[in-house]
Parts: C-alpha cells; sequence; structure tokens
C-alpha cells in the first residue's frame, strides 16, 4: 500500500527493520500464542533485542526516541504478524504516557528507563466492574497517610496485568466531586496488597493476558503520585488522545495482513478453470478492503501527525482514526475469511484469528460509539 505522501527515509527503514524482525521472530509465535492463550515471550524477546518493545521512550531516559507516527508503524508492523504481540508496544506506551504527560522528572527517571532496557512493561489502570465506559464512576480509593498513599479497588480489563511489573492506577482522592477527584499513581507488581484475577477467556488477543488488579491496602511513597492530586481523570483522557492512534495502528496491521493473506489465497486457488482472482466479484470485493484499508491508514498517519505536534484538534483525530480503522479491520477481516470460504473458517489459515483479534479494536480504549460521542463534542465545539 502507497501513501500520499512520502515517508521520511527512517520512517521507512523502520518499517522495514520492524517487518524484517517479525517476519522471522514473531510471526511464527502468533498460532501458539492464539492456541494456547499464552504471552509470547519469544516475541516480547525479538522485539526487546530490536528496541521495539517501547520504541516511545525517550533517547534521554535510554529509549529509541521514535516519535508518534514512528512508533504507530512498529505497531502497525507488528500486529500484521502477531495482533497480541502488536500490544507490547501498544501498552507500554499507554502505560507509561500519563507519566511522560504529568509525571515529576524524579518519576520519569526512576521509571522509564526500566521499561526502555525491557526491564518491565506498564500497564494502565483506569476501567472498573461498574465504571467501564464511565471511567469517571471509579471507586478505588487512594487515601493519603503522612507521606504514602493507601489503595484499595479493582481494576478490571487490564491488558498485560501480571507480566507487566509497573502500573498507572487512576483511584478517587477526594470522594463527592467526581472527575476532580481523581489521581494518578504508580503502582509496582511487587507491593505488598497487589494481586491479580485469573486470565479473562477472550475471543481474540489470547497471547495478550487480561486481568483484573486487585488492591488491597497497597501502600506506597508519596511521590509516586503522577501530578498533583486531582489531575488523574484528566491525564487519563490526554494519554487516551495520544494512545488511540496506536490502536488505530494496531487495526491497520491486522487489516493488512488480512489483505495480504487474501491476496496470496486468490491468485493460486482455481475454480472452473482459472485463478478466483480473476472474477470481478472477487476484485470488487478486493479494492474495497485496499480502500478502506488506504484511508484508515492516511487516517492514521494524520492523527500520529497531530500526537507528535500535540495539536488542538488531536482529540478529534485520534478518535476519528480509532473508529474508522477499527471499523475498516473488522469489514476487511471478515471479507478475507469470505474469500477464502471453507478455508477461511479453519485455523489451517491464519485469517479467523486476524477476524477474532481484529474485533477488540472496535471495543477498548473507547467504545466506537464513544469515540463516536467524543468527534460529535469536538465539531460542536468548532474545534474542527
Amino acid at each position: 500500500m502507497f501513501a500520499l505522501y512520502q515517508l521520511s527515509e527512517e520512517h521507512v527503514a523502520i518499517r522495514e527493520a520492524v517487518r524484517e524482525v517479525c517476519n522471522a521472530k514473531v510471526a511464527p509465535n502468533a498460532a501458539a500464542a492464539d492456541e494456547t492463550s499464552e504471552f509470547p515471550q519469544a516475541s516480547y524477546d525479538a522485539l526487546r533485542a530490536s528496541d521495539f518493545h517501547a520504541p516511545h521512550i525517550p533517547e534521554e531516559y535510554g529509549g529509541a526516541g521514535a516519535d508518534a507516527l514512528a512508533t504507530a508503524i512498529v505497531i502497525e508492523e507488528v500486529a500484521r504478524a502477531c495482533a497480541s504481540s502488536s500490544l507490547i508496544p501498544a501498552v507500554n506506551k499507554l502505560g507509561t504516557m500519563p507519566v511522560l504527560l504529568s509525571g515529576s522528572a524524579e518519576l520519569k527517571q526512576r521509571y522509564l528507563p526500566k521499561v526502555a532496557s525491557g526491564e518491565g512493561m506498564f500497564s494502565y489502570c483506569l476501567s472498573e466492574p461498574e465504571a467501564g465506559s464511565d471511567a469517571a464512576a471509579m471507586t478505588t480509593r487512594a487515601v493519603r497517610d503522612d507521606n504514602h498513599y493507601v489503595l484499595n479497588g479493582v481494576k478490571r480489563w487490564i491488558t498485560n496485568a501480571g507480566v507487566s511489573e509497573y502500573y498507572t492506577v487512576f483511584a478517587v482522592t477526594e470522594p463527592g466531586i467526581g472527575a476532580k477527584g481523581i489521581s494518578a499513581f504508580v503502582v509496582e507488581k511487587s507491593d505488598p496488597g497487589v494481586s491479580f484475577g485469573a486470565p479473562e477467556k477472550k475471543l481474540g488477543i489470547k497471547g495478550s493476558p487480561t486481568r483484573e488488579v486487585y488492591l488491597d491496602n497497597v501502600r506506597i511513597p508519596a511521590d509516586r503520585l503522577i501530578g498533583e492530586p486531582g489531575t488523574g481523570f484528566a491525564t487519563a483522557m490526554r494519554t487516551l488522545d495520544h494512545t488511540r492512534v496506536t490502536i488505530a495502528a494496531q487495526a491497520v496491521g491486522i487489516a493488512q495482513g488480512a489483505l495480504d493473506a487474501a491476496l496470496d489465497y486468490v491468485k493460486e486457488r482455481r475454480q472452473f478453470g482459472k485463478p478466483i482472482a480473476d472474477f470481478q466479484g472477487v476484485q470488487f470485493m478486493l479494492a474495497d478492503m485496499g480502500m478502506k484499508l488506504t484511508a484508515a491508514r492516511e487516517l492514521t498517519y494524520a492523527a500520529a501527525a497531530r500526537s507528535e505536534r500535540g495539536d488542538a484538534d488531536l482529540t478529534y483525530f485520534g478518535a476519528a482514526a480509532k473508529c474508522f480503522a477499527s471499523d475498516a479491520a473488522m469489514a476487511i477481516t471478515t471479507d478475507a475469511v469470505q474469500l477464502l470460504g471453507g478455508y477461511g473458517y479453519t485455523k489451517d489459515f491464519p485469517l479467523e484469528r486476524m477476524m477474532r483479534d481484529a474485533k477488540i479494536t472496535q471495543i477498548y480504549e473507547g467504545t466506537n460509539q464513544v469515540q463516536r460521542i467524543v468527534m460529535a463534542r469536538q465539531l460542536l465545539k468548532g474545534v474542527i
């Protein structure tokens, strides 16, 4: 697929390097990770060895210093090979973004080098059993006790929970005032009182564990507060403006993998004496798939550019990219399964896995119904 504009030589080189790593050391693990529902450690090791596990970490903290577009390209290419593995760089960005946006210099220096080196991954704990789309309704509490905070509560749908060493946790520090009473903290896996639920049994992305995180009188130093008290919810929303772009990139990658597999198949599969790629009905399906994918990629890259610059219209573009790309990924993977007929419905080919993986991109980091609300509000404000 071609972009409407020319990517820099650096971005092209990053794509080529990630694709080489993924073809050799990530794609071979994808089916097994899905079948066993186990974290693809070999894929993590390969990404870590190549500095693709958390490419967004700035160079001053030992990271690769990739910009938002380069990070999106990394996630896209990993997702093309294995959607579960693409959540390694994506969730590392999600978990650390609050620290990057609002954390103190000391907090950044304490944790970001560890993520950059691969010493530990970073997860994001916002949702709760009764606080999903309505995240401000959370009940997890953080009570100040001298130079510490004591956290109690349950976080649900936490990606890479139990594997990650570090967690950005949002909790109520001042009850009764809604979103303005929420603060953000860094919690470590090793902190006494931190435990995890059983892995969720999911439709897709099975190689990325999703668990509840339990906080039972977790006592942490007050200097692990991210930003000022009461600013946590604003930090959470600013984070999602940036990281919805990564979900769009993941969706684009899944869709590209599905289109690639479908193209290979229709050129080889013969019916009525010729390749099924010669039939106009098949060609129309391929054209629609390619058109949707190209549009999704262009919108995702446009959103990534705004993420890097911190543009005022990032909220709109992040929501639009995530919504459009995930809807496109679901449509493209479904059509890819259809093009393979009965074979597409079997695990002999990767399309059924890609179709299952694509579905979650329409749900997490805000459902696509929520994204449409976000976009509409930005339009009504006159931001766009």
